[in-house]
């Protein structure tokens, strides 16, 4: 399965990265973006990943290491669900930007007219 990362923050490094393929996103998506990621990974920990799949999805994923005993499983399991409600108009339209320009699909009218 082929999958593009988007951003990824990791609390042990302490480090954010947004794909250069992305660069051209407005400012804000990109800011908000990174706010997101690191403060998902303040409060739960590990290595917090927004990827699409293959069919232009997007998924949150979550990695830690496995002697990592401050990594919160239930929290993430909340905040990633908390985030997939409170930031779905965001991961919506991020898909639809993949869609068109990485995948070269077709706006449908109906999209559009949302």
């Amino acid at each position: 399965m082929e999958e593009t990362v988007l951003c990824v923050a990791n609390s042990y490094e302490r480090k954010f990265y947004l794909n250069p393929e992305f660069a051209s996103l407005p400012e804000s998506i990109r800011q908000e973006l990174q706010i997101m990621c690191v403060l998902y990974t303040e409060d739960v920990g590990g290595i917090f990943m927004v990827v699409y799949n293959e069919d232009g999805e997007l998924e949150l994923k979550v990695e830690h290491a496995s002697d990592d005993f401050a990594f919160d499983e239930i929290g993430s399991v909340l905040k990633i669900k908390e985030l997939q409600r409170t930031k779905e108009e965001l991961f919506e339209s991020l898909e639809l930007y993949y869609k068109v320009f990485f995948l070269g699909e077709e706006l449908k009218k109906d999209a559009v007219d949302d």
